[in-house]
């Protein structure tokens, strides 16, 4: 048995980005909300400026605060879940999917090597002869008025 190296262990914590925490923008579109987002004033229907300006900071505090207390009880047992399942879609990829889709492609690959030999042996000629057949004939299209 050889021990575990250095390196395999650092290889599972690598160093994150806590600045660009997206850095593959999978979210740029779907949760980015703000709230010019979600509330708008059309012209000549406006609130008090002072009770527009508290609306705005109390949606953009009540968010940002409720994201993060959410995502303090709930972020590290949704991730424990979410790497549970993505281990267990990545074994059933490895251990199940591709030997599968490997042992169907070997297999299939002898079928098409025998479906392949019987329509050179057999329809090749065929339609070779054919084609010296219909290749004297002559077709003119006229148009008569």
């Amino acid at each position: 048995m050889t021990p575990l190296n250095e390196n395999s262990f650092y290889s599972h914590t690598k160093e994150i980005d806590l600045i660009n925490r997206d850095p593959k923008q999978i979210n740029e579109d779907v949760v980015k909300v703000d709230f010019e987002d979600v509330i708008a004033e059309p012209d000549g229907t406006h609130s008090m400026d002072g009770v527009w300006k508290v609306s705005y900071t109390t949606f953009t505090v009540s968010k940002y605060w409720c994201y993060r207390v959410l995502s303090a009880i709930f972020g590290i047992p949704v991730a424990l879940l979410w790497g549970f399942c993505f281990a267990c879609i990545s074994f059933c990829h490895i251990w199940a999917v591709m030997p599968c889709i490997k042992s169907y492609l070997i297999e299939t690959q002898c079928l098409s090597r025998i479906y392949s030999l019987c329509i050179h042996t057999f329809c090749d000629p065929l339609f070779e002869a054919l084609g010296k057949i219909f290749s004297s004939v002559r077709v003119a299209l006229r148009k008569e008025v």
